[in-house]
């Protein structure tokens, strides 16, 4: 594909209006659009945008937003381009805007607990400045680093923490939203208790561009933290898992920060593979890595410890291994992580994020497991995921190069599980280009109805983020 793509016309009068309302130095255009800006971490691709937008203020994203609805060019927001489901590859001749000048913590209000922020903070930024002021954001992810509060606010993010601090819908108290039209729809709220009707902010919480753009958030912020009792934990089946949540969450006052379980498969590959340290011996049925974040996590130790005695003591737990130091805490986070390691040595491979009611986590991954070795025998599959809030993911790979026939076939086969369990076909990462052709099988027909209802009436020209959730 060129770099330099013909200039129609109505390109020329769009670049022409842009830079007029922006100037020279927000808009870039043919050979100045950086790859970066052509698609996301997904293996989605779409088209080259005819321009990328660097709005510094709302000011000029309403600005941006009004000629494009104009002009009726489509819009295609872009924060640190980290989505796996495709939500923010750009469409052919579209405009992509971007909104990583707008990167200034605007305050922090230490009575409220909140924080003020533009939509392009880096998600790290954000938690380090909370820690600085004695908070902390329960908003956590591995692409801490690269990702943008924004686009976390636009997919809902899950990540790490849910099981304790929710998903990102939890933690949003206020938005600042520009609709399609230009419009800036302000609802920077402030405050817990706010019953004042319908909870507008909550359409564009989740709704990955398709309905507006957000610009500016309040959040809502936690007491600091000084540490984590963590450890690995070894079980003998998923029903001691179950078990161990439960009164975990009981003794330790719903504490609980993480409970990340990983069955054998990915534990084998992930200290193989992966290259991550053993703890455990790697025979075991499933392991939990578990931690609980405290301002005082020596005094709390001794609570955390005796969950731990008690498990063994029950049965449900056969070894387990606890942090005695940062770096041991490092090394058991890992295990967890080391999928990032993984994957290229498995690639291609097809990776799922589903979710389905906790007490049905073990069923569905059996199902899975039967379904892999009975109809792709010799692809290898791994389960993982934050079980306490009933996410698993999958990874299958190496798959055969046929064209997508073996990887559409096992979606349809993991998906059609999903939908018998009452489960997500998403549970984090959203529904963008990748997962729309499956949303049918967690969304009802009335339900994309009503989402088509209100794309219609917010984005009545249909610019905001074509294609993406469900078909224009």
């Amino acid at each position: 594909m060129s770099n330099t793509p013909t200039i129609r016309n109505d390109d020329e009068i769009l670049l022409a209006r842009l830079r007029s309302e922006l100037g020279t130095g927000c808009v870039r255009a043919g050979a100045d659009i950086g790859e970066k800006h052509l698609g996301d971490w997904s293996t989605e691709r779409g088209g080259r945008p005819i321009a990328v937008v660097l709005p510094g203020r709302t000011g000029e994203v309403s600005r941006a937003l009004a000629v494009c609805h104009e002009l009726r060019r489509p819009v295609v927001p872009q924060g640190g381009l980290t989505g796996l489901a495709g939500g923010a590859v750009p469409t052919e001749g579209a405009v992509a805007l971007s909104l990583e000048r707008m990167n200034r913590i605007e305050a922090l209000d230490a009575d409220a607990a909140t924080l003020t922020t533009q939509a392009g903070v880096p998600l790290q930024v954000i938690q380090e400045a909370a820690a600085a002021a004695g908070f902390l954001c329960g908003l956590d992810l591995g692409a801490r680093g690269s990702c943008q509060i924004g686009g976390n606010i636009s997919t809902n993010a899950g990540g790490n923490r849910v099981i304790r601090y929710g998903m990102t819908r939890d933690l949003v108290l206020g938005l600042e939203v520009v609709l399609p039209d230009g419009t800036v729809l302000s609802m920077m709220n402030q405050m817990t208790k706010n019953n004042t009707g319908i909870d507008l902010k909550q359409l564009f919480i989740g709704g990955e561009g398709t309905l507006g753009i957000v610009t500016r958030a309040v959040l809502k912020l936690h007491p600091g933290i000084a540490g984590a009792n963590t450890a690995l934990v070894a079980l003998n089946g998923f029903e001691s898992a179950l078990a161990l949540l439960r009164h975990a969450r009981q003794a330790l006052s719903g504490r609980v920060s993480a409970f990340e379980l990983m069955w054998a498969d990915y534990y084998r590959a992930a200290t193989t593979l992966g290259g991550a340290r053993a703890p455990l011996a790697p025979d075991h049925p499933l392991y939990v890595l578990m931690d609980m974040q405290s301002p005082l996590p020596q005094e709390d130790a001794p609570r955390f410890e005796a969950v731990l005695e008690h498990a063994l003591a029950e049965g449900w737990a056969v070894d387990a291994a606890i942090a005695q130091s940062h770096g041991d805490a490092e090394d058991f986070w890992a295990l967890r992580d080391s999928i990032a390691e993984m994957l290229p040595k498995l690639a291609p491979t097809i990776n799922f994020d589903v979710s389905v009611p906790v007490s049905s986590i073990g069923m569905c991954v059996e199902r899975m497991r039967a379904a892999m070795e009975n109809g792709f025998p010799g692809i290898a599959h791994m389960y993982f995921g934050h079980v306490g809030d009933g996410n698993v993911h999958i990874v299958a790979g190496p798959l055969p190069q046929d064209g997508g026939q073996t990887e559409h076939a096992i979606e349809r086969a993991f998906y059609t599980i999903v939908r018998e369990l009452s489960g997500s076909v998403s549970a984090e990462h959203g529904i963008g280009l990748h997962k729309r052709p499956w949303l049918e099988y967690s969304r009802s027909p009335a339900e994309i109805q009503l989402m088509r209802t209100l794309k219609q009436a917010l984005d009545p020209r249909g610019i905001m983020n074509p294609g993406k959730i469900i078909a224009s």
